[in-house]
């Protein structure tokens, strides 16, 4: 008994259709290309803020730590950075002093009777670290409320200031 033949085509043509759709569509394969710098942008989690050797504020995640308030996060800030940042030049200028951090909705309130917060390079950078810092904190708090929208009041001995804006001591340094 002999087999019906089936026409070619029937067969070749999926086959070939297979073919054409598997392979490749002109991108030639290559080596890793380095693209410059980590990609940066809103992390979730806390962050404490540090000063690097070039004199500038670097933000560093802790996204396993918990706080309950938002003066908490100086607590640790205080601490300063972990051995592996400190390898990496990070620094803490912020020291021991006795304070009271406050936060409702998008402010915070920090008070400190034995600091003087004042407008000179270096204490330019311990503002930073504390208004950058207690901003993240409360968005921690109150996830519903970005960090940038949170605004920081530093009051000691010369008085009130601000209300500060973390975007304030990392533009343009």
């Amino acid at each position: 008994m002999r087999r019906p033949r089936r026409p070619r085509a029937l067969f070749t043509a999926p086959v070939l259709l297979l073919a054409v759709s598997l392979s490749a569509c002109g991108v030639q394969p290559s080596g890793v290309i380095g693209a410059g710098e980590p990609a940066t942008g809103l992390t979730k989690g806390l962050r404490l803020y540090y000063v690097s050797a070039s004199g500038r504020l670097e933000g560093v995640s802790r996204p396993d730590t918990t706080i309950s308030e938002v003066g908490a996060a100086l607590k640790l800030l205080s601490a300063g950075p972990t051995e592996a940042e400190q390898q990496r030049g990070l620094t803490s200028l912020v020291g021991g002093f006795s304070y009271r951090a406050t936060g409702e909705e998008a402010r915070v309130t920090l008070s400190s009777p034995d600091a003087s917060f004042t407008g000179n390079r270096r204490d330019d950078l311990v503002n930073g670290q504390l208004v950058c810092t207690l901003a993240r904190a409360q968005s921690v708090l109150h996830p519903g409320i970005r960090p940038d929208d949170v605004q920081v009041t530093l009051s000691g001995t010369g008085g009130p200031l601000g209300p500060y804006r973390c975007s304030q001591f990392l533009a343009g340094r």
